[in-house]
Protein backbone atom coordinates (compact mmCIF):
# COMPACT_ATOMS: atom_id res chain seq x y z
CA UNK A 1 0.00 0.00 0.00
CA UNK A 2 1.84 3.51 -1.17
CA UNK A 3 1.93 6.34 1.26
CA UNK A 4 0.76 4.07 4.29
CA UNK A 5 0.74 5.48 7.75
CA UNK A 6 2.68 3.95 10.02
CA UNK A 7 1.55 3.62 14.49
CA UNK A 8 3.86 2.85 17.01
CA UNK A 9 2.36 2.35 20.67
CA UNK A 10 3.61 2.34 23.74
CA UNK A 11 1.46 0.89 27.20
CA UNK A 12 1.71 2.40 30.72
CA UNK A 13 0.49 0.45 33.65
CA UNK A 14 -1.93 -2.41 34.32
CA UNK A 15 -2.92 -5.81 32.62
CA UNK A 16 -6.06 -4.14 31.48
CA UNK A 17 -4.60 -1.05 29.74
CA UNK A 18 -2.25 -3.51 27.79
CA UNK A 19 -5.96 -5.42 26.39
CA UNK A 20 -7.03 -1.61 25.31
CA UNK A 21 -3.86 -0.61 23.47
CA UNK A 22 -4.05 -3.97 22.01
CA UNK A 23 -7.44 -3.83 20.69
CA UNK A 24 -7.00 0.45 19.80
CA UNK A 25 -3.32 -0.91 17.36
CA UNK A 26 -6.08 -3.89 15.57
CA UNK A 27 -8.55 -0.84 14.92
CA UNK A 28 -5.79 1.46 13.50
CA UNK A 29 -5.03 -1.70 11.26
CA UNK A 30 -8.24 -2.10 9.72
CA UNK A 31 -8.23 1.87 9.36
CA UNK A 32 -5.35 1.23 7.14
CA UNK A 33 -1.93 1.85 9.27
CA UNK A 34 0.99 0.11 9.83
CA UNK A 35 1.78 -1.64 13.24
CA UNK A 36 5.42 -0.55 13.90
CA UNK A 37 7.77 -1.07 17.46
CA UNK A 38 7.73 1.87 19.31
CA UNK A 39 11.45 2.49 18.72
CA UNK A 40 11.37 2.60 15.36
CA UNK A 41 9.91 5.69 13.14
CA UNK A 42 6.66 6.09 12.66
CA UNK A 43 3.99 8.44 11.67
CA UNK A 44 1.60 8.62 14.92
CA UNK A 45 2.92 7.15 18.29
CA UNK A 46 0.31 6.14 20.86
CA UNK A 47 1.02 6.87 24.37
CA UNK A 48 -1.50 4.64 26.47
CA UNK A 49 -0.96 6.28 30.27
CA UNK A 50 -1.48 5.41 33.75
CA UNK A 51 -2.46 7.18 36.45
CA UNK A 52 -2.30 4.84 39.71
CA UNK A 53 1.66 6.53 41.32
CA UNK A 54 3.29 9.62 40.80
CA UNK A 55 5.64 7.50 38.91
CA UNK A 56 3.54 6.79 36.09
CA UNK A 57 2.31 10.38 35.78
CA UNK A 58 5.90 11.58 35.56
CA UNK A 59 6.97 8.60 32.97
CA UNK A 60 4.39 10.20 30.17
CA UNK A 61 6.44 13.30 29.43
CA UNK A 62 9.73 11.15 29.26
CA UNK A 63 8.39 8.78 26.82
CA UNK A 64 6.96 11.86 24.55
CA UNK A 65 10.37 12.58 24.17
CA UNK A 66 11.56 10.04 23.29
CA UNK A 67 9.03 9.04 20.83
CA UNK A 68 10.26 12.64 18.96
CA UNK A 69 13.73 11.37 19.29
CA UNK A 70 12.91 8.43 17.06
CA UNK A 71 10.68 10.41 14.59
CA UNK A 72 11.20 14.31 14.92
CA UNK A 73 7.55 15.45 13.45
CA UNK A 74 5.32 12.41 14.33
CA UNK A 75 2.37 12.94 15.38
CA UNK A 76 1.64 12.92 19.32
CA UNK A 77 -1.74 10.77 20.65
CA UNK A 78 -1.95 10.56 24.60
CA UNK A 79 -4.91 8.38 25.90
CA UNK A 80 -5.50 6.42 29.08
CA UNK A 81 -6.37 7.11 32.81
CA UNK A 82 -3.79 10.42 33.06
CA UNK A 83 -5.38 11.77 29.59
CA UNK A 84 -9.24 11.90 31.64
CA UNK A 85 -7.75 12.94 34.94
CA UNK A 86 -5.38 15.84 33.64
CA UNK A 87 -6.48 16.57 30.19
CA UNK A 88 -4.86 20.38 30.38
CA UNK A 89 -1.81 18.87 31.71
CA UNK A 90 -0.38 16.52 29.72
CA UNK A 91 -1.83 19.00 26.48
CA UNK A 92 1.21 21.69 28.11
CA UNK A 93 3.82 18.61 26.98
CA UNK A 94 6.32 19.68 24.07
CA UNK A 95 5.25 17.81 21.14
CA UNK A 96 1.83 16.33 22.15
CA UNK A 97 -0.79 17.14 19.89
CA UNK A 98 -4.11 14.77 21.07
CA UNK A 99 -5.58 13.88 24.56
CA UNK A 100 -8.44 11.35 23.82
CA UNK A 101 -10.43 10.75 27.30
CA UNK A 102 -11.94 7.19 28.69
CA UNK A 103 -15.03 7.42 26.18
CA UNK A 104 -12.98 8.71 23.36
CA UNK A 105 -9.55 6.84 22.97
CA UNK A 106 -11.02 3.76 21.38
CA UNK A 107 -12.20 6.30 18.63
CA UNK A 108 -8.68 7.09 18.09
CA UNK A 109 -8.74 6.31 14.41
CA UNK A 110 -11.46 8.85 13.86
CA UNK A 111 -9.33 11.62 15.21
CA UNK A 112 -6.33 10.86 13.47
CA UNK A 113 -7.85 12.24 9.51
CA UNK A 114 -5.83 14.99 10.17
CA UNK A 115 -2.47 14.97 10.75
CA UNK A 116 -1.48 18.37 11.03
CA UNK A 117 0.62 19.35 13.78
CA UNK A 118 -0.87 22.73 15.76
CA UNK A 119 0.71 24.66 18.51
CA UNK A 120 -2.13 23.47 21.00
CA UNK A 121 -2.80 20.11 21.14
CA UNK A 122 -6.99 19.14 20.77
CA UNK A 123 -8.55 17.40 23.62
CA UNK A 124 -11.86 15.21 23.46
CA UNK A 125 -12.47 14.69 27.16
CA UNK A 126 -15.86 13.61 28.42
CA UNK A 127 -17.34 14.30 31.66
CA UNK A 128 -16.09 10.79 33.61
CA UNK A 129 -19.78 10.58 35.51
CA UNK A 130 -21.09 10.45 32.09
CA UNK A 131 -19.04 7.29 30.68
CA UNK A 132 -21.37 4.14 30.83
CA UNK A 133 -21.10 2.41 27.92
CA UNK A 134 -18.44 -0.87 27.99
CA UNK A 135 -16.00 -1.15 25.36
CA UNK A 136 -14.31 -4.81 24.72
CA UNK A 137 -10.82 -5.49 24.79
CA UNK A 138 -8.03 -8.23 24.65
CA UNK A 139 -4.57 -8.40 24.10
CA UNK A 140 -3.24 -10.11 20.69
CA UNK A 141 0.05 -10.97 19.56
CA UNK A 142 1.59 -8.58 22.14
CA UNK A 143 2.89 -11.47 24.69
CA UNK A 144 1.75 -15.06 24.79
CA UNK A 145 -0.79 -14.41 27.61
CA UNK A 146 -3.99 -12.86 26.45
CA UNK A 147 -5.47 -10.41 29.11
CA UNK A 148 -9.49 -10.40 28.36
CA UNK A 149 -11.01 -7.55 29.67
CA UNK A 150 -14.27 -8.52 31.14
CA UNK A 151 -14.85 -5.01 33.14
CA UNK A 152 -14.22 -1.40 33.71
CA UNK A 153 -14.72 0.99 36.58
CA UNK A 154 -15.38 1.38 39.78
CA UNK A 155 -17.85 2.01 42.65
CA UNK A 156 -15.82 1.62 45.93
CA UNK A 157 -14.14 4.90 45.97
CA UNK A 158 -11.54 4.01 48.32
CA UNK A 159 -9.83 6.83 49.87
CA UNK A 160 -6.45 6.73 48.11
CA UNK A 161 -7.41 5.57 44.89
CA UNK A 162 -8.04 7.88 41.76
CA UNK A 163 -8.98 4.84 39.29
CA UNK A 164 -13.20 6.03 39.73
CA UNK A 165 -12.32 9.48 38.60
CA UNK A 166 -10.36 8.09 35.90
CA UNK A 167 -12.40 5.10 34.54
CA UNK A 168 -15.87 6.09 35.70
CA UNK A 169 -18.44 3.85 37.19
CA UNK A 170 -18.23 -0.11 37.40
CA UNK A 171 -19.67 -1.54 33.80
CA UNK A 172 -19.21 -4.89 31.78
CA UNK A 173 -21.00 -6.68 29.26
CA UNK A 174 -23.16 -9.64 29.89
CA UNK A 175 -21.68 -13.26 30.24
CA UNK A 176 -22.50 -14.33 26.11
CA UNK A 177 -20.87 -11.29 25.07
CA UNK A 178 -17.98 -11.68 26.89
CA UNK A 179 -17.29 -15.26 26.12
CA UNK A 180 -17.78 -14.03 22.13
CA UNK A 181 -14.62 -12.13 22.97
CA UNK A 182 -12.96 -14.85 24.60
CA UNK A 183 -13.18 -16.70 21.56
CA UNK A 184 -11.84 -14.58 19.22
CA UNK A 185 -8.73 -14.16 21.37
CA UNK A 186 -8.86 -18.46 20.99
CA UNK A 187 -8.75 -18.20 17.40
CA UNK A 188 -6.14 -15.98 17.87
CA UNK A 189 -4.13 -18.47 19.01
CA UNK A 190 -4.80 -17.45 22.88
CA UNK A 191 -3.39 -20.88 25.03
CA UNK A 192 -3.73 -18.27 28.06
CA UNK A 193 -6.45 -16.11 29.16
CA UNK A 194 -6.02 -13.69 32.02
CA UNK A 195 -9.81 -12.28 32.72
CA UNK A 196 -8.99 -8.67 33.67
CA UNK A 197 -10.31 -5.62 34.83
CA UNK A 198 -10.44 -2.48 37.20
CA UNK A 199 -13.31 -4.87 39.90
CA UNK A 200 -13.65 -7.98 37.86
CA UNK A 201 -16.13 -9.35 41.15
CA UNK A 202 -18.35 -6.54 40.37
CA UNK A 203 -18.94 -8.51 36.91
CA UNK A 204 -22.52 -8.51 36.13
CA UNK A 205 -24.20 -5.85 37.86
CA UNK A 206 -26.50 -4.55 35.29
CA UNK A 207 -27.62 -8.12 33.88
CA UNK A 208 -28.21 -9.41 36.99
CA UNK A 209 -25.07 -11.95 36.64
CA UNK A 210 -22.58 -12.66 38.34
CA UNK A 211 -18.78 -13.41 37.91
CA UNK A 212 -19.40 -16.93 39.10
CA UNK A 213 -21.48 -17.16 36.14
CA UNK A 214 -19.07 -16.10 33.62
CA UNK A 215 -15.93 -18.11 34.61
CA UNK A 216 -18.38 -21.29 34.70
CA UNK A 217 -19.35 -20.36 31.05
CA UNK A 218 -15.74 -19.77 30.01
CA UNK A 219 -14.85 -23.19 31.15
CA UNK A 220 -17.02 -24.76 28.67
CA UNK A 221 -15.00 -23.02 26.06
CA UNK A 222 -12.84 -25.39 23.45
CA UNK A 223 -9.48 -24.07 22.69
CA UNK A 224 -8.16 -22.75 25.24
CA UNK A 225 -6.24 -24.48 27.86
CA UNK A 226 -5.82 -22.09 31.27
CA UNK A 227 -7.17 -19.07 32.90
CA UNK A 228 -5.91 -17.00 35.33
CA UNK A 229 -8.06 -14.36 37.53
CA UNK A 230 -5.98 -11.29 38.00
CA UNK A 231 -6.51 -9.15 40.46
CA UNK A 232 -10.09 -10.00 42.74
CA UNK A 233 -11.38 -8.07 45.82
CA UNK A 234 -11.43 -10.52 48.80
CA UNK A 235 -14.95 -9.58 49.75
CA UNK A 236 -16.31 -10.23 45.83
CA UNK A 237 -13.48 -13.57 46.06
CA UNK A 238 -16.43 -15.97 47.10
CA UNK A 239 -16.29 -19.42 48.69
CA UNK A 240 -17.67 -20.83 45.42
CA UNK A 241 -15.32 -18.95 43.29
CA UNK A 242 -12.57 -20.97 45.14
CA UNK A 243 -13.98 -24.27 44.76
CA UNK A 244 -14.94 -24.09 41.47
CA UNK A 245 -11.21 -22.95 40.96
CA UNK A 246 -10.11 -25.62 42.96
CA UNK A 247 -11.94 -28.76 40.77
CA UNK A 248 -11.23 -26.76 37.11
CA UNK A 249 -9.19 -28.16 34.55
CA UNK A 250 -8.87 -25.01 33.27
CA UNK A 251 -8.86 -22.10 35.47
CA UNK A 252 -5.30 -22.13 37.22
CA UNK A 253 -4.51 -22.73 40.93
CA UNK A 254 -3.29 -18.38 41.47
CA UNK A 255 -4.89 -15.76 43.22
CA UNK A 256 -3.68 -11.95 43.54
CA UNK A 257 -6.10 -10.59 46.40
CA UNK A 258 -5.44 -7.21 47.25
CA UNK A 259 -5.34 -6.83 51.17
CA UNK A 260 -3.59 -2.92 50.93
CA UNK A 261 -3.19 -3.02 54.78
CA UNK A 262 -2.87 -5.60 57.90
CA UNK A 263 -4.09 -2.74 60.04
CA UNK A 264 -8.31 -3.19 60.89
CA UNK A 265 -7.74 0.30 61.59
CA UNK A 266 -6.17 1.70 58.31
CA UNK A 267 -8.60 -0.31 56.10
CA UNK A 268 -11.16 1.68 57.57
CA UNK A 269 -9.41 4.45 56.83
CA UNK A 270 -8.60 3.76 53.19
CA UNK A 271 -12.52 2.94 53.03
CA UNK A 272 -11.89 -0.89 52.01
CA UNK A 273 -15.00 -3.33 52.33
CA UNK A 274 -13.54 -6.25 54.51
CA UNK A 275 -11.36 -6.46 57.31
CA UNK A 276 -8.85 -8.13 57.92
CA UNK A 277 -10.05 -11.33 59.46
CA UNK A 278 -11.64 -11.80 56.31
CA UNK A 279 -8.76 -12.00 54.00
CA UNK A 280 -7.65 -14.43 56.42
CA UNK A 281 -9.94 -16.85 55.89
CA UNK A 282 -9.91 -16.60 52.43
CA UNK A 283 -6.27 -17.38 52.08
CA UNK A 284 -7.19 -20.30 54.45
CA UNK A 285 -9.51 -21.68 52.17
CA UNK A 286 -7.75 -21.28 48.76
CA UNK A 287 -5.16 -23.57 50.78
CA UNK A 288 -7.38 -25.76 51.95
CA UNK A 289 -8.29 -26.87 49.19
CA UNK A 290 -5.49 -26.01 46.84
CA UNK A 291 -1.97 -26.10 48.44
CA UNK A 292 -0.09 -25.47 45.95
CA UNK A 293 -1.80 -22.44 45.18
CA UNK A 294 0.13 -19.12 44.35
CA UNK A 295 -1.72 -16.03 46.70
CA UNK A 296 -0.26 -12.63 45.46
CA UNK A 297 -0.87 -9.63 47.67
CA UNK A 298 -1.32 -5.84 47.13
CA UNK A 299 -0.28 -3.82 50.21
CA UNK A 300 0.06 0.04 50.71
CA UNK A 301 2.58 1.68 52.92
CA UNK A 302 2.89 5.02 54.10
CA UNK A 303 -0.52 5.60 54.37
CA UNK A 304 -1.76 8.38 56.25
CA UNK A 305 -2.35 7.68 60.04
CA UNK A 306 -0.24 4.89 59.64
CA UNK A 307 1.64 4.57 62.86
CA UNK A 308 4.60 2.14 63.71
CA UNK A 309 2.42 -0.10 65.31
CA UNK A 310 -0.32 0.12 62.80
CA UNK A 311 2.47 -1.11 60.08
CA UNK A 312 4.00 -4.02 62.47
CA UNK A 313 0.37 -5.25 62.52
CA UNK A 314 0.45 -5.21 58.76
CA UNK A 315 3.83 -6.78 58.89
CA UNK A 316 3.72 -10.01 61.12
CA UNK A 317 -0.41 -10.45 59.73
CA UNK A 318 1.31 -10.67 56.29
CA UNK A 319 3.85 -12.72 57.72
CA UNK A 320 1.86 -15.25 59.25
CA UNK A 321 -0.60 -15.68 56.18
CA UNK A 322 0.17 -18.75 53.57
CA UNK A 323 0.88 -16.20 50.36
CA UNK A 324 3.51 -16.17 47.79
CA UNK A 325 4.36 -12.92 46.63
CA UNK A 326 3.84 -9.07 47.64
CA UNK A 327 3.04 -5.82 45.29
CA UNK A 328 4.44 -3.34 47.61
CA UNK A 329 3.00 0.77 46.80
CA UNK A 330 3.79 3.45 48.23
CA UNK A 331 1.65 5.64 49.28
CA UNK A 332 1.67 8.88 47.11
CA UNK A 333 -0.64 11.65 47.36
CA UNK A 334 -3.50 11.78 44.16
CA UNK A 335 -5.15 15.17 43.83
CA UNK A 336 -9.33 15.06 44.48
CA UNK A 337 -8.85 11.55 47.00
CA UNK A 338 -10.14 11.83 50.42
CA UNK A 339 -7.37 10.68 52.04
CA UNK A 340 -5.77 13.95 51.84
CA UNK A 341 -8.25 14.98 54.55
CA UNK A 342 -6.18 13.12 56.55
CA UNK A 343 -3.83 15.33 58.52
CA UNK A 344 -1.30 12.63 60.00
CA UNK A 345 1.23 12.16 57.44
CA UNK A 346 3.83 9.64 57.37
CA UNK A 347 7.24 11.19 56.11
CA UNK A 348 8.66 10.23 53.15
CA UNK A 349 11.78 8.30 54.27
CA UNK A 350 9.28 6.57 56.79
CA UNK A 351 7.74 5.40 54.23
CA UNK A 352 10.20 3.79 51.90
CA UNK A 353 11.99 2.17 54.87
CA UNK A 354 8.36 0.68 55.34
CA UNK A 355 8.68 -0.54 51.63
CA UNK A 356 11.89 -1.76 51.54
CA UNK A 357 11.19 -3.96 54.57
CA UNK A 358 7.80 -5.55 52.73
CA UNK A 359 10.16 -5.94 49.67
CA UNK A 360 12.20 -8.10 51.55
CA UNK A 361 9.08 -10.25 53.28
CA UNK A 362 8.35 -10.98 49.88
CA UNK A 363 11.06 -12.06 48.63
CA UNK A 364 11.15 -14.51 51.83
CA UNK A 365 7.56 -15.86 50.97
CA UNK A 366 8.47 -16.59 47.33
CA UNK A 367 11.45 -18.21 48.00
CA UNK A 368 9.57 -20.72 50.69
CA UNK A 369 6.92 -20.90 48.02
CA UNK A 370 9.48 -21.77 45.26
CA UNK A 371 11.20 -24.70 47.57
CA UNK A 372 8.46 -26.26 48.75
CA UNK A 373 7.49 -26.90 44.78
CA UNK A 374 11.12 -28.41 44.23
CA UNK A 375 10.80 -31.76 42.66
CA UNK A 376 7.47 -31.09 41.63
CA UNK A 377 6.24 -31.17 38.11
CA UNK A 378 3.27 -28.71 36.58
CA UNK A 379 2.71 -27.67 32.98
CA UNK A 380 4.73 -24.41 31.72
CA UNK A 381 3.72 -22.23 29.01
CA UNK A 382 6.77 -20.66 27.81
CA UNK A 383 7.28 -16.64 26.38
CA UNK A 384 8.76 -15.74 23.56
CA UNK A 385 11.40 -13.62 24.15
CA UNK A 386 14.85 -15.05 24.01
CA UNK A 387 17.26 -13.76 26.77
CA UNK A 388 20.86 -14.54 25.97
CA UNK A 389 19.78 -17.67 24.94
CA UNK A 390 17.51 -18.12 27.74
CA UNK A 391 13.62 -18.08 27.92
CA UNK A 392 11.15 -17.76 30.78
CA UNK A 393 8.00 -19.16 31.43
CA UNK A 394 4.64 -20.03 34.14
CA UNK A 395 3.95 -22.77 35.83
CA UNK A 396 -0.12 -23.47 36.13
CA UNK A 397 0.44 -21.80 39.93
CA UNK A 398 2.62 -18.92 38.83
CA UNK A 399 6.15 -20.03 39.73
CA UNK A 400 8.75 -18.39 36.87
CA UNK A 401 10.60 -20.78 35.01
CA UNK A 402 13.87 -20.32 33.31
CA UNK A 403 15.43 -22.88 30.80
CA UNK A 404 17.84 -22.87 27.30
CA UNK A 405 15.93 -21.08 24.73
CA UNK A 406 14.02 -23.61 21.64
CA UNK A 407 11.98 -21.90 19.47
CA UNK A 408 9.51 -24.74 19.07
CA UNK A 409 8.60 -24.21 23.08
CA UNK A 410 7.24 -20.64 22.23
CA UNK A 411 3.13 -20.87 23.33
CA UNK A 412 3.70 -24.69 23.81
CA UNK A 413 2.44 -26.18 27.43
CA UNK A 414 5.13 -28.74 28.40
CA UNK A 415 5.33 -30.85 31.53
CA UNK A 416 8.42 -29.29 33.80
CA UNK A 417 10.22 -30.77 36.55
CA UNK A 418 11.30 -27.95 39.20
CA UNK A 419 14.94 -29.01 40.77
CA UNK A 420 16.88 -25.69 41.37
CA UNK A 421 16.33 -22.08 42.41
CA UNK A 422 19.00 -19.88 40.39
CA UNK A 423 20.65 -16.99 41.59
CA UNK A 424 18.15 -14.55 39.99
CA UNK A 425 14.99 -16.80 41.84
CA UNK A 426 14.00 -17.99 38.78
CA UNK A 427 13.22 -22.10 38.85
CA UNK A 428 15.23 -24.37 36.95
CA UNK A 429 14.74 -27.96 36.03
CA UNK A 430 13.62 -30.26 32.77
CA UNK A 431 11.21 -31.27 30.60
CA UNK A 432 9.30 -34.61 31.61
CA UNK A 433 7.10 -36.42 29.08
CA UNK A 434 4.56 -39.20 29.77
CA UNK A 435 4.85 -38.56 33.46
CA UNK A 436 2.21 -37.54 35.68
CA UNK A 437 1.67 -34.14 36.84
CA UNK A 438 2.18 -34.06 40.63
CA UNK A 439 1.40 -31.30 43.26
Amino acid sequence: MQNQKSAAFYTLGCKLNFSETSTIARNLKEAGYKKVEFHEPADVYVINTCSVTDNADKKCKKIVQQALKHSPGAYIAIIGCYAQLKPEEISQIPGVDLVLGANEKFNLAEHLQDFSKSEKAKIFNTEIKTVNSFKAAFSEGDRTRTFLKVQDGCDYFCSFCTIPLARGFSRSDNVANTVEQAKKAIEGGAKEIVLTGVNIGDFGKETNESFFDLIKALDKLEGVERYRISSIEPNLLTNEIIEFVSKSDKFLPHFHIPLQSGSNKILKAMRRRYERELYAERVAFIKSLMPHAAIGVDVIVGFPSETKEDFIDTYEFINGLDVSYLHVFTYSERENTTALRIKEIVPMNERNERSKQLHILSEKKKRFFYDQNINKVYPVLFEAENDGGNMYGFTSNYIKVSSPYDPILVNEIKDFKLTTIDADGLMKGYWVVNKPITV
